[in-house]
């Protein structure tokens, strides 16, 4: 089906499912014409999107950027450091760190 079809179908307007595709939210399928056509894989894609955003309060832009950071290790890095930076994730404590801290506990008993 065309793009005004499956935006009935989904409860959506054609012109939020083409922000969706710009966003990187839509599987990649065309016809020969460059024409967007949706069949049962592409609603469900959309569908379970939409689910996701519902589930747990993002937006599209927001989901998009989530699979970016899942998908580019670059960006899942620097994403990684702000949050060590600001206390939302903890680093991992190392076995050579567990090593230094009990050697430091001896040192301190003697």
């Amino acid at each position: 089906m065309r793009i005004t079809e499956a935006a009935k179908h989904l409860g959506l307007s054609p012109r939020m499912l083409r922000y969706r595709e710009a966003l990187g939210l839509l599987p990649p399928t065309r016809d020969r014409g460059a024409h967007r056509r949706f069949g049962p894989d592409e609603l469900a894609a959309v569908g379970q999107a939409m689910e996701l955003e519902r589930r747990f309060d993002v937006s599209p832009a927001e989901l998009a950027f989530g699979l970016r950071v899942l998908s580019e290790p670059a960006v899942a890095q620097a994403v990684r450091d702000l949050g060590l930076r600001i206390g939302r994730i903890h680093a991992p404590r190392r076995a050579l760190d567990f090593e230094k801290e009990k050697a430091l506990r001896l040192l301190r008993g003697r």
